[in-house]
């Protein structure tokens, strides 16, 4: 099998992806593509340019008011996927998605949300609560709680107190300096919001994956970044 004789006689469309937030992210987001192919062999995988660049500002604290605006780097590296022959998107960063859906319509490129993609996944499993485990960006955005109630899922969001611990376990992972005591914390909250009602909790950033042991859950943990993994692929495909 060639990259020429998919099952529809049809190359696979180049995937672009829009990564460096940060770059453990991007690097278990490229893994978990491969994993989600459908492939026999290297020329049956899906075709990828994977522009990681982390200098791109902080997008949770543009979101809060206490940063400088990621647009024209976000842009910038929009461009340079386009400029290598990409049609397809993807951004494995979730409050990025509070810029890229206008960026990515400017440059020409199909984005696949992962924010949708999730809340998608959701309403097929009938979920009516989820638990959010996100940066306080995306959270004050109302990325997910906005995708979950236009499917009239209610989104379940930790205190104030929780939500600092969750911030101080995304800069952990980004640090490379996560340590028991942040999974502890992490599973802590994600415990909480079950009893809060949650019917499935969301690793709404993708670092928070990265930290989370599942099996200290007592309800399915959805992964994003596994769900648009499978979705580029199935796109890329055709």
């Amino acid at each position: 099998m060639t990259w020429f004789d998919d099952r529809h006689g049809c190359p696979p469309r180049l995937v672009g992806v829009l990564g460096g937030m940060g770059p453990a992210a991007t690097a278990d987001f490229y893994s978990k593509l491969i994993e989600e192919t459908p492939a026999t062999g290297d020329q049956s995988h899906v075709p990828v340019v994977i522009w990681a660049d982390p200098r791109i500002p902080d997008r949770s604290l543009n979101l809060l008011g206490l940063g400088e605006d990621p647009t024209p780097q976000l842009q910038h590296g929009m461009q340079a996927l386009k400029r290598a022959g990409c049609e397809v998107l993807a951004v494995p960063c979730n409050t990025a998605h509070a810029f890229v859906p206008r960026l990515a319509d400017e440059a020409g490129l199909e984005l696949v949300s992962i924010v949708e993609v999730t809340a998608d996944a959701l309403a097929s499993a009938g979920v009516t609560a989820a638990g959010l485990l996100a940066t306080s960006g995306t959270l004050h955005s109302g990325l997910y709680a906005d995708a979950l109630r236009k499917r009239e899922i209610e989104a379940v969001e930790p205190s104030a107190d929780e939500q600092r611990q969750v911030s101080a376990v995304i800069a952990a992972v980004k640090a490379g300096a996560v340590t028991a005591a942040h999974r502890h914390t992490l599973a802590e909250v994600a415990q909480a919001l079950t009893e809060r009602g949650a019917e499935q909790v969301v690793a709404a950033c993708t670092e928070i994956v990265l930290a989370l042991d599942s099996s200290r859950v007592p309800v399915p943990v959805v992964d994003p970044a596994r769900l648009l993994a499978r979705r580029v692929a199935a796109v890329s495909l055709g």
